[in-house]
């Protein structure tokens, strides 16, 4: 009974986000397009710094990767070859109601007295929204950044003093006669055993993309989800994997705006500028500043909370700069 009722209160919030996203769809297409920079002010984008901050995470994160859409779909203020940013196979292991969501373990996240709605964080393991601003690191040349960083990003150390020249070891040259060591038998080609397939993990993967909204100036979340078999989830399957605080308010399933149908759900992004701006503003009361480049990695950051089991996040340090 109260899953058809839930189901009956999103579908009915579906017909009204719908007719309100034909109309945010048409003010898209007639806003004028943002010149000058109002990134501090706001935590709006230009189409230039959304492209800066698309390459600063590719290069960062290689899973991420820019693609060019639908040719007739494309925005004359982005260049052709980077429309969009796609991430894919993204697993998701549990369904958000799976999740232990009990009152201690969810956390309203406000910047403010006067932030009457706040940002929900789900706390399903990870730290809250505060808690990922703290960690971001500064950005200091003479310090060397921790192993961690340099595995997550692909930091080369200079003074290495390996190089191409060097003649590589081949392993298979390499060999010595140990009486300790173990022989591992070969691999035989019977198939395996009905208990051992069973005992292999099936999950759920999305498609991910980040696409940029000239309505409202940032950067918007679309997902697409597939189950164990590769088979697109339906609406209902998906919304178990949303933030049941996010479903009705934050989450809808739209056309995507450089991809044939079907149509994808998407983070709306009404709200994301002024939580960029808080966050902004955060850090600078620390002293420290957000540069325009690092713009997504904060932005996948708080939006995850609507996400929380789509397991995406795999960027924990940021590098910022004193003021």
């Amino acid at each position: 009974f109260f899953i058809s009722r839930l189901l009956s209160r999103i579908k009915m919030a579906g017909i009204a986000n719908a007719v309100k996203s034909m109309g945010l769809r048409a003010l898209d297409k007639l806003a004028p397009v943002m010149k000058e920079s109002k990134f501090r002010e706001t935590g709006m984008l230009t189409p230039e710094e959304f492209v800066a901050a698309g390459n600063y995470i590719v290069y960062q994160c290689p899973t991420w990767s820019w693609e060019s859409g639908v040719p007739s779909q494309r925005k004359e203020y982005l260049p052709a070859d980077k429309q969009f940013l796609v991430t894919k196979n993204v697993p998701c292991y549990r369904r958000c109601h799976q999740v232990n969501t009990v009152s201690d373990c969810e956390k309203v996240v406000r910047f403010d007295n006067n932030d009457e709605e706040g940002w929900v964080d789900t706390h399903h393991g990870v730290e809250s929204v505060q808690e990922k601003v703290q960690e971001m690191v500064l950005n200091d040349k003479k310090t060397t950044p921790p192993l961690q960083s340099q595995l997550l990003v692909g930091t080369v150390d200079e003074h290495d003093s390996d190089s191409d020249s060097e003649p590589v070891m081949n392993i298979d040259e390499f060999k010595e006669d140990d009486p300790g060591t173990l022989v591992m038998p070969k691999p035989s080609a019977q198939a395996p055993a009905k208990n051992e397939s069973q005992s292999i993990l099936q999950t759920r993967t999305y498609d991910l993309n980040i696409t940029y909204d000239n309505y409202y100036r940032t950067p918007r979340l679309w997902l697409f989800g597939y189950d164990e078999n590769k088979q697109p989830l339906s609406p209902e399957q998906l919304y178990e994997d949303i933030s049941q605080d996010h479903l009705n308010k934050t989450v809808t399933l739209e056309p995507h705006p450089h991809l044939p149908p079907p149509h994808r759900a998407s983070v709306h992004p009404c709200r994301h500028a002024e939580v960029m701006k808080k966050i902004m503003t955060m850090i600078e009361e620390d002293g420290r500043q957000l540069e325009v480049h690092s713009y997504l990695m904060v932005f996948l950051k708080f939006v995850q909370a609507v996400i929380p089991t789509i397991e995406y996040d795999f960027t924990h340090q940021l590098s910022l700069t004193t003021m």
